[in-house]
Formats: structure tokens, C-alpha cells, sequence
């Protein structure tokens, strides 16, 4: 929750007068080197490097983020995944472009932002592009366990990605955490969000790792319904959703935080007398 000396604009939580949205998953239509394993939740390019563009199936919530982990790479590509939102209805695109950028951009009414290496940060308004540019690092979760991004604070548990349990993970958890590793690297989790304005219209933002990079397209239409983009371009080869929650934690959230918390080692969690389905939830999740 958040600290009593910082209050939170009420109208940005989820709550019972503003449901959380449903559960993500990708459009049944995607570009034609893609597929979309049956719960839609993973989607592989399963060959070249292009025709890979796929999109979400429901238009995004304001304040909802679009968020997927970086599952496989692929050597001998230049180029990586790619991140946006669209005010096309996938539905009446045949056929789906080859590239997001420039194709899909080209039919207007499309945003799609390149994630690169480094330099993904966009300027703030007000502030020298060197600032922008500059390496930041930003608070851990326990000392800040939301994201705030205009009038939304989302929780940044899961956006942070995650090594695989390992002789070494605790140290990798943490260059993930702060936000030491490329953008670009496997389980590195990018997500997608717009954020209304006053004016009517929306700030597009993308989010890397837990931390926000500005908002790197202004102007789009936020009373028409919004669908994310993910191309899945060149080296990055396949990625997964990764659900978020938006309201008050669940018991089994709450409950894998203080286990993760009380060990050094996610490894030392299997000699735990838990259930396996815990301990694995507190390992990989």
C-alpha cells in the first residue's frame, strides 16, 4: 500500500467501481511466421526474422499494462522486439504487415516504439536529453513496491523480470531489480500502456524491467479503443505474457513476497516443508 504521506489519486485504483481488466492474451490474428500456443499466452516466430507483428485480442483499459517476458533469442539477427499500440482492429487487417515499423505505422494510426540495447529512455519534458540518457537506478521493491506512471501506480512485482532458479540467480534477480541488464536480454519483461489526458488524448508508455521510460508517443486517441502491438522481430524469437494485479495483492502473492523475502537463495525454498505447487510458485513466478 502506499506510504501515508503520499497519497494516491483514488481514480487510479482498480477497485469495485473500476474492475480489474481480464487477463491478457494475443489476437488470433498475427503475422504469418508467427503461432500462438492454444491458452495464447505465448507467441513464437518459427522462422526468418520478420512477419512477426502480433497483436493483443481485447483494446487495452487505460492504466493496463500489455506485458511479456522475453522467453527465446535467436543468434545471427540485427534487431529486437518491438512495442506499441495500434487504433486498428487487427480483425480487419489481411494481410498482416510484414514489419511493424515502418509498415504497420505507415497505415496510420499505429505507435510502435524499437527496443534497442540502450537509450530506450525518452526525454521528460523540461529536461536535457542527457539526463534522459543517463543510467538510473531505480528504487528496490521493498523500498517502493509501486510503479507510478501519471496517474496510475501499478505494482512492480511483476514487471521486474526474473533469472532462472540457479547457482546464481539471487545475483541476476538483483541486476534485473535494478535494471543493470539490456532490455534485450532473455526474461527481461517489457510491457505497453497508455495513460488518458485532460485533453482527450493519451500518452503512450513503455516499461522495461519495472521502470518507466517516459512516454515515447503523445497525441494518441483515447476514446478509441487501443490494442497493444508486439513484434516479434529479428533476434527476439519468442515471447510470454506475464499476468498483473492491478487491486490488492492475493493471499498467494502476499504469501510467495514473504517467502522470497526470508531467503538468500530462491534454491534454499525446496527444503522448505511447503506444498511443491507453493514452492514452485515462489521459485519461477
Amino acid at each position: 500500500m502506499a506510504a501515508a504521506s503520499e497519497p494516491v489519486d483514488s481514480g487510479a485504483l482498480w477497485g469495485p467501481a473500476r474492475p480489474e481488466p481480464p487477463p491478457t492474451r494475443f489476437h488470433w490474428v498475427h503475422g504469418d511466421n508467427i503461432r500462438v500456443d492454444p491458452s495464447g499466452m505465448r507467441a513464437t516466430r518459427v522462422e526468418s526474422f520478420a512477419h512477426g507483428v502480433c497483436f493483443s485480442r481485447e483494446p487495452l483499459a487505460p492504466g493496463q499494462v500489455f506485458l511479456v517476458e522475453i522467453e527465446e533469442k535467436e543468434l545471427g539477427w540485427c534487431g529486437h522486439l518491438r512495442l506499441g499500440l495500434t487504433a486498428l482492429d487487427p480483425a480487419s487487417l489481411a494481410p498482416v504487415p510484414e514489419f511493424s515499423l515502418p509498415d504497420l505505422v505507415n497505415l496510420g494510426h499505429t505507435w510502435v516504439f524499437a527496443i534497442t540495447r540502450h537509450h530506450n529512455r525518452v526525454p521528460r519534458e523540461g529536461r536535457p536529453e542527457a539526463e534522459a540518457a543517463a543510467p538510473s537506478r531505480p528504487p528496490t521493491l521493498l523500498v517502493e513496491p509501486y510503479l507510478r506512471i501519471e496517474q496510475f501506480r501499478i505494482p512492480r512485482d511483476r514487471l521486474v523480470g526474473r533469472s532462472r532458479p540457479g547457482l546464481y540467480s539471487h545475483l541476476l534477480d538483483q541486476l534485473y531489480e535494478l535494471n543493470v541488464l539490456p532490455p534485450t536480454a532473455r526474461r527481461s519483461r517489457l510491457g505497453v500502456l497508455f495513460c488518458p489526458r485532460p485533453d482527450g488524448t493519451a500518452d503512450m508508455h513503455i516499461i522495461i524491467n519495472g521502470e518507466d521510460m517516459g512516454p515515447s508517443a503523445r497525441g494518441l486517441p483515447a476514446a478509441q479503443p487501443l490494442y497493444a502491438v508486439v513484434d516479434v522481430f529479428a533476434s527476439t524469437k519468442s515471447v510470454r505474457l506475464v499476468q498483473l494485479e492491478y487491486g490488492l495483492p492475493s493471499l498467494q502473492t502476499l504469501c510467495r513476497l514473504v517467502i522470497q523475502r526470508s531467503m538468500v537463495h530462491r534454491l534454499a525454498i525446496d527444503g522448505l516443508h511447503l506444498p511443491k505447487e507453493l514452492k514452485d510458485f515462489c521459485k519461477y513466478e
